[in-house]
């Protein structure tokens, strides 16, 4: 097997520290670099991280494209609140896409617990991205009222689908990310149809439309007028998320502390 000798040597150290090194080290650090570099060569073009993965975690954002930069995160305060998820933990593109999304709502006159839904639609996507309809809505029941749960766990099937009695179409982003000839899977279109089916059918579908107006990057938006509507319709723990024995505050304690590894 061909190597890169200076390679292998600047894994190393300095000049003197490779000297001092015994023959056995030398030998060892020489096989796991060998080890390293055949890996490297047999999975050169699988992923680093899996595209499932939040984005907090470095997964990348829903178009393909490179998530986040990962950096060194703030501490969170000894009992967070939502708003200080807001601040220290969703991801920023995340954040800026729901509070579009929710100034949208406000601005178009709708419900608070719709502009909640709204606000709180993706922010899972910083845990986990596949069916993150279902794990956001898992995420937000202790905390909300089952409308606006509802409304987050069934906006993931019925963006695929358009609702012309309310301005939904299709995504053309989605095209680009799909192709136009995706078909979504079977159980994506059978939620859907029990949606649409539901009494409760426009309190997922409205998200949908919301989102539609949620993607400028030029927007500048805050979590500021959000926060007596969070106030009234946000069941707060006074525990702090993560911390009030909750059967999702596991989920909030893994985005507090994302580098732990057991």
């Amino acid at each position: 097997m061909q190597f890169d000798r200076r390679a292998f040597l600047a894994t190393l150290g300095t000049a003197a520290a490779i000297t001092a090194m015994p023959s056995e080290v030398l030998a060892d650090a020489l096989e796991h670099h060998m080890i390293e570099s055949l890996d490297a060569e047999t999975s050169a073009n699988e992923m680093k991280v899996r595209l499932g993965a939040g984005l907090l975690f470095g997964g990348a954002l829903p178009s393909g494209k490179a998530g986040e930069e990962l950096k060194k995160l703030e501490p969170m305060p000894e009992k967070p609140t939502l708003v200080d998820f807001f601040k220290y933990r969703f991801a920023p593109a995340t954040a800026k896409h729901v509070l579009q999304s929710a100034t949208d709502a406000m601005k178009k006159g709708e419900k608070e617990e719709l502009i909640l839904a709204c606000l709180l639609h993706d922010v899972v996507l910083n845990l986990i991205k596949v069916d993150h309809g279902w794990w956001g809505a898992q995420m937000m029941e202790p905390y909300v009222s089952e409308k606006v749960s509802w409304g987050i766990r069934y906006h993931q099937a019925l963006r695929f689908y358009p609702d012309p009695t309310v301005g939904y179409e299709y995504p053309e982003s989605y095209n680009q990310i799909f192709g136009k000839d995706y078909v979504p899977p079977l159980y994506i279109k059978r939620a859907y149809e029990y949606a649409r089916n539901h009494k409760s059918y426009m309190d997922a579908r409205m998200i949908t439309v919301h989102d539609l107006y949620a993607f400028d990057p030029t927007v500048k938006v805050s979590i500021d007028p959000f926060i007596d509507i969070i106030g009234r319709h946000f069941n707060q723990p006074k525990e702090g998320l993560g911390y009030d024995n909750s059967p999702v505050a596991h989920m909030w304690r893994t985005l507090i502390f994302p580098d732990t590894p057991l």
